[in-house]
């Protein structure tokens, strides 16, 4: 069975205030909130994930916002960046709407073939947009804050820094079954097996010897998910890994994804989530985002984790 990924699920980080992360993703990057939940593993905190109108694997951002966090560090082991794939000619649109909000937006040197702006979110987390003529099978949201003619079309990359990339590298090319295809400087850029179109299909390594270890807490990135059209091929992958020596968990129910976890050799948190059921399980798809979901395990104290959780206010 072949275990190859194909592309990014959802990158998920770490957040301080709600409200400020709502914010700009919804007003800032024109993004759509697609579910309102809880982190099954601590209910006391919100888990938001924003994307294309559907939720569409591939244009998923998630984060965990801990009121008060304290600031993390960026650095070796972690994923650095992540960067958003939108229109072509639209990087021009983007710097002046991000200028009109008061959003700090650099366009340096075009990096190899890509134009890009550089950008940090209200906790530090960086950002990238780039210029893609990639096609997106993916669905823009039109109803926020953004034309769709600009609109976010997903996450094209992230980047991985390390210390030593020996491993990675072995992980990436071996067990998971990326191609490189190009080295500039310290940067090691892979793709997935396929076509190497589409959403999330690109793994930057960045060679850092001399970097301090990255501190994972508000502002950093928590995990990188990849996708496994089901859970047949989950399991395979799992077992792969396992079979080869990587500690990787169980299957866990997410409720619209099942996922697995391991570390890459940097030390970088992975996951393979499935493709469904999809953030439509369990609310209509015209009223995404609008209501807290919770699984059916936390139900029953829907009360309490209600009263604990702080105000988010989020237009319709």
């Amino acid at each position: 069975m072949d275990v190859r990924p194909a592309g990014i699920h959802h990158v998920t980080a770490i957040a301080s205030d709600p409200q400020a992360n709502a914010d700009f993703y919804l007003n800032a990057l024109g993004m759509r909130l697609v579910k309102r939940t809880v982190n099954f593993d601590a209910p006391e905190t919100y888990h938001l994930y924003y994307g294309d109108r559907a939720g569409n694997p591939g244009t998923i951002m998630t984060f965990f916002p801990w009121p008060d966090a304290p600031r993390g560090r960026i650095g070796a082991g972690q994923a650095t960046t992540t960067t958003l794939s939108v229109p072509e000619g639209s990087l021009g649109w983007w710097a002046e709407h991000l200028a009109s909000l008061g959003v700090d937006a650099t366009r340096p040197a075009e990096r190899g073939e890509e134009d890009v702006l550089v950008l940090r979110d209200p906790d530090g987390l960086a950002i990238e947009l780039a210029a893609s003529a990639d096609a997106h099978d993916t669905d823009p949201w039109d109803g926020g804050a953004v034309p769709p003619e600009h609109a976010v079309r997903g996450i094209r990359a992230v980047t991985l820094t390390e210390q030593d990339v020996e491993g990675t590298v072995e992980m990436l090319s071996g067990q998971l079954g990326f191609r490189l295809e190009g080295e500039d400087g310290d940067r090691l850029r892979f793709r997935t097996g396929g076509s190497g179109d589409g959403v999330g299909t690109i793994v930057d390594v960045l060679a850092a010897p001399g970097a301090e270890r990255g501190l994972v807490a508000a502002g950093t990135v928590h995990h990188v998910a990849y996708r496994a059209p089901d859970g047949d091929v989950q399991e395979a992958w799992r077992r792969t890994l396992e079979n080869d020596g990587v500690g990787v968990t169980e299957i866990r129910d997410r409720t619209y994804f099942t996922s697995i976890y391991f570390r890459e050799p940097g030390g970088v948190l992975l996951e393979i989530a499935t493709d469904g059921p999809g953030f439509d399980y369990d609310e209509p798809l015209l009223a995404l985002g609008r209501e807290l979901r919770l699984p059916p395990w936390l139900e029953p104290g829907r009360e309490e984790i209600a009263r604990r959780l702080p105000a988010l206010e989020v237009p319709r």
